[in-house]
């Protein structure tokens, strides 16, 4: 009953919530983007705003993949009915703990008259502050007067005015102002529009932190200094400073490598017994640290991700790579020799076991999640019609998956597609499903050598080369980077939009900071189309109970 009280309350202040919202754009603001916040992002905002130490127990909604990126599936995936029940056992949770006597010492910084009754004065005060940061901007008028007035009527029943608390922060928990970035657009010139201050703060602070916009980022988009390139370049390079641009770049890295793949990646135990089932957290890890470890505290060029054979291993991951493992501590800086065949993120356990099939390797699937993740260019659906006995048909007299996949590829229909693709994934065949090393197959030495666009390569490590002096692939990541800051299907951006920061990117000698900064201090980071007023009726009618 308890949680049907709260779902009920949170619907009324909703509807007011976006009430407000269309006096905005009376005011000539508008409504242009709202983002669904991710799990990540929800359980960073929550222990900022109210401390690590509040338990976030509940079901998240998947996003989809759209354009390589789940973040841009956040700007057209509403809430369902089940997910926003879910949302307010969470909220209820949340508040319950951020008002027990545990907590209200650190979190409540008013004193009520009476503890047993209400008091307008430090709800609008303790309701005033965790609004502003919930909905990452000050709540307006309205929106405080039906929280407090909401705190009031349930201290006077229950006898407790920390139960009119804590109805009060639920239903800022469960607003579609806190569960979506909403972004607001005020015109600029009377023509363009930008994104108002706090919309700027919020999208930085997603981008670079994971999570929600501090104290100091507030106040500088209330002061309107991010409206200015000094005051912007100011709050960018603060941002930037922090040791918790990892925690952004760890979640843009996390997305752009599809390393949530995992969750469906399962192998043949039989074949492959030192496949085990943390074996997949543990490549993605692995993945993650060479990522940061270049990109942030080396600063190295970026491309050398293709190339460098540095990585971090535990013990788990050191029984595939066949490396005895005898350092201390969980995880511990490795270098592979060249007669590994091993060249950076390319043969690591992640990206040849997530592309792989359970039972075996698969060059196909291997080739075709390169060329999305690092070149930017996916490749189309097969038709429904397809014949692929041919390629699974192991035991007939093709020995290796070369030869199964020459033969489908004469095929037209097939032919350019898998000439496309093929190339890239046969050069990796060294190595199995689970990325282990190997030389034969069905007793069959590997053919390592692969053409593509005209050149030829061998090998993991001639593949490395290929993509290191690629001029696509530094153009990809600046181009997923932009994508994902913005919540868009980078397939649909134009390059015009993120050139500034490309060409910061190629300047700097291909830094992953000198891209971020130049990405976000740029004209068009901010910029935004003609609003589309439709867009959080939308939201809200599938978030309402």
């Amino acid at each position: 009953m308890r949680t049907k009280f709260v779902l009920g309350i949170a619907a009324i202040v909703a509807c007011g919530t976006w009430i407000g919202a269309a006096a905005l754009e009376a005011s000539g603001s508008q409504v242009v983007g709202m983002r669904r916040l991710t799990e990540h992002e929800y359980r960073n905002s929550i222990a900022d705003i109210l401390g690590k130490d509040i338990v976030v127990q509940g079901t998240f909604e998947p996003g989809i993949r759209i354009g390589g990126l789940t973040a841009a599936s956040t700007a057209v995936l509403s809430i369902t009915p089940a997910g926003f029940e879910s949302y307010s056992k969470m909220a209820d949770t949340i508040a319950t703990q951020a008002t027990n006597e545990e907590h209200r010492k650190r979190l409540v910084s008013c004193q009520p008259k009476s503890a047993k009754a209400p008091d307008d004065a430090c709800a609008a005060e303790f309701l005033g502050h965790y609004g502003l940061r919930l909905f990452r901007r000050p709540l307006t008028a309205e929106e405080l007067r039906s929280r407090v007035s909401l705190a009031r009527t349930m201290a006077k029943s229950s006898g407790d005015f920390y139960a009119g608390l804590r109805y009060g922060l639920a239903t800022l928990l469960q607003s579609p102002e806190f569960l979506f970035r909403k972004e607001i657009a005020v015109p600029v010139d009377g023509k363009a529009y930008a994104l108002d201050p706090y919309s700027r703060a919020t999208r930085l602070s997603y981008l670079m932190w994971d999570t929600t916009p501090d104290a100091e980022l507030l106040k500088s988009a209330e002061i309107g200094e991010l409206n200015t390139p000094a005051g912007l370049e100011k709050q960018v390079d603060r941002l930037m400073a922090s040791p918790r641009l990892e925690s952004g770049m760890r979640a843009f890295f996390s997305d752009i490598l599809m390393l949530s793949t995992f969750d469906n990646v399962s192998k043949d135990g039989i074949f492959y017994p030192k496949w085990a089932g943390p074996m997949g957290a543990s490549a993605a890890e692995e993945t993650l640290r060479t990522t940061i470890a270049l990109a942030l505290h080396e600063n190295g060029d970026m491309r050398d991700l293709m190339v460098t054979r540095k990585t971090q291993i535990n013990r788990m991951l050191a029984s595939i790579y066949g490396v005895p493992f005898s350092f201390k501590g969980e995880w511990t800086p490795y270098e592979f020799g060249p007669e590994t065949g091993r060249t950076g993120i390319l043969t690591q356990i992640s990206m040849l076991a997530m592309f792989s099939h359970p039972g075996r390797s698969s060059p196909t699937k291997r080739g075709v999640a390169l060329n999305e993740i690092l070149l930017c260019e996916p490749t189309p659906t097969p038709p429904n019609n397809v014949d692929f006995s041919e390629v699974n048909d192991t035991n007939g007299p093709r020995k290796t998956v070369r030869e199964r996949l020459m033969a489908h590829a004469n095929d037209k229909t097939c032919a350019s597609c898998h000439n496309a693709v093929d190339p890239l994934g046969l050069s990796l065949e060294g190595f199995d499903t689970i990325g282990g090393r190997r030389e034969k197959e069905n007793g069959e030495t590997i053919d390592v050598s692969a053409t593509i666009q005209g050149k030829s390569f061998s090998g993991a490590e001639g593949l490395g080369k290929f993509l290191y002096n690629n001029p696509k692939y530094p153009a990809c990541i600046a181009r997923k980077l932009y994508s994902y800051a913005n919540g868009l299907n980078s397939e649909d951006v134009d390059s015009s939009a993120f050139k500034q920061g490309q060409d910061a990117f190629q300047k700097s000698g291909y830094r992953l900071r000198a891209l971020l900064k130049g990405l976000v201090t740029s004209p068009q980071f901010f910029n935004t189309s003609a609003p589309v007023q439709e867009a959080s009726a939308e939201h809200v009618k599938t978030a309402s109970p």
